[in-house]
């Protein structure tokens, strides 16, 4: 929801054993799954897609509704607590590997299924920005690989760990923010970067949707647009704290959901538009195959490319900084290219840089 390609042979890391439909394929060889599988799967996806539509809102009517009840102490006790710990989501952390490793985790991933691709190693004792393309309408790619144990990274890049970047104002929501940031999600701010970046050792990989809400409105099946040419921020923290650029491309994200695309001008867009500059995400008009939520059960690959070093520079210029910049939508396009083949899109399909 945020809103913010070597010539040799990738190594592909396989983690995910979920199939398209009933009856798929696992490693060579048919496996038919269960109905209890498959439902414990459309479980676990639907409760995220609720989760992320509605948990927030829920969060903020029970603790009014609360206010009005013989709990009213509990919901005053919780408020005073939101005060004194304010700053937490950007000064410090409450990730727990409880909540990333929960089961349901494994069926959401199997759903689609997702899979992880490694095509290059990380040095732990370096830190990264990861820019994830594209965003699609949930992030669903991005979410399972880096925001749970589901994918298997801990196991592909031992001794680096990844952190979710997602819209600040998510943060300050009661009860919602303590379930993100116990699945160590932080904000897409400036005081949080410099601490990840600076203050939490090495080995940390800060993992940022680039293209953000304005990518989302441009989601739609068989499109991939990333919305990157005008973004430069994320190069600059790089620079500011020499973490190499890291480019991630999630093949299959634009598929889960169909979407009206509104023409630019539009009441409906000038809406979006509008709505999106308020509150930081866009309300996309979209539905699923089934109960208009669920997803299409639609392979998404998640590929990891090859880092970009980045020197550090306290003080960036801007010609170093279009130079990073010009170096990673290099990047990004190559990965693109490189993998889009094996990924089930045609050779002749293109990336739309904007």
């Amino acid at each position: 929801m945020l809103s913010f390609s070597s010539t040799r042979e990738s190594t592909s890391i396989q983690i995910n054993f979920g199939i398209k439909s009933a009856k798929g394929k696992v490693a060579g060889m048919t496996k038919e799954k269960t109905q209890l599988k498959e439902f414990l799967e459309a479980i676990g996806v639907l409760q995220w897609v609720l989760s992320f539509l509605f948990l927030g809102l829920a969060c903020y009517i029970l603790m009014v509704y609360l206010m009005f009840t013989s709990l009213w102490p509990l919901s005053t006790l919780y408020f005073i607590w939101l005060v004194i710990d304010w700053q937490t989501p950007e000064t410090g952390s409450r990730r727990t590997g409880f909540v990333r490793k929960w089961r349901v985790w494994e069926h959401f991933k199997d759903f689609f299924p997702i899979k992880l691709v490694k095509t290059a190693e990380l040095n732990p004792n370096k830190n990264y920005i990861f820019g994830s393309h594209p965003h699609g309408i949930m992030c669903a790619g991005a979410f399972a690989c880096f925001s749970t144990e589901g994918c298997g990274f801990a196991e592909a890049y031992p001794g680096v760990r990844p952190t979710l970047a997602i819209l600040a104002g998510l943060f300050r929501i009661p009860l919602f923010r303590e379930y993100i940031m116990s699945a160590g999600l932080c904000p897409v701010s400036k005081p949080s970067l410099a601490r990840l970046l600076s203050k939490s050792g090495k080995g940390n990989a800060v993992v940022i949707v680039i293209g953000g809400a304005a990518e989302s409105l441009a989601s739609s099946p068989g499109v991939n647009t990333v919305v990157v040419k005008d973004r430069k921020g994320f190069v600059r923290v790089a620079l500011e704290f020499g973490a190499d650029l890291v480019p991630v491309y999630s093949f299959g994200e634009n598929e889960l959901f169909k979407q009206v695309i509104l023409s630019e001008g539009s009441l409906g867009r000038r809406f979006q538009d509008l709505f999106k500059k308020i509150m930081g995400f866009a309300p996309c008009l979209f539905i699923g195959e089934r109960f208009a939520l669920l997803p299409y059960r639609t392979p998404i690959t998640t590929v990891v490319g090859s880092p970009i070093s980045v020197p550090k520079r306290v003080l960036p210029t801007e010609d170093e900084v279009d130079h990073y910049h010009r170096l990673y939508m290099e990047a990004l396009s190559k990965l693109f290219h490189e993998h889009k083949v094996k990924c089930g899109l045609s050779e002749n399909h293109e990336l739309r840089i904007i």
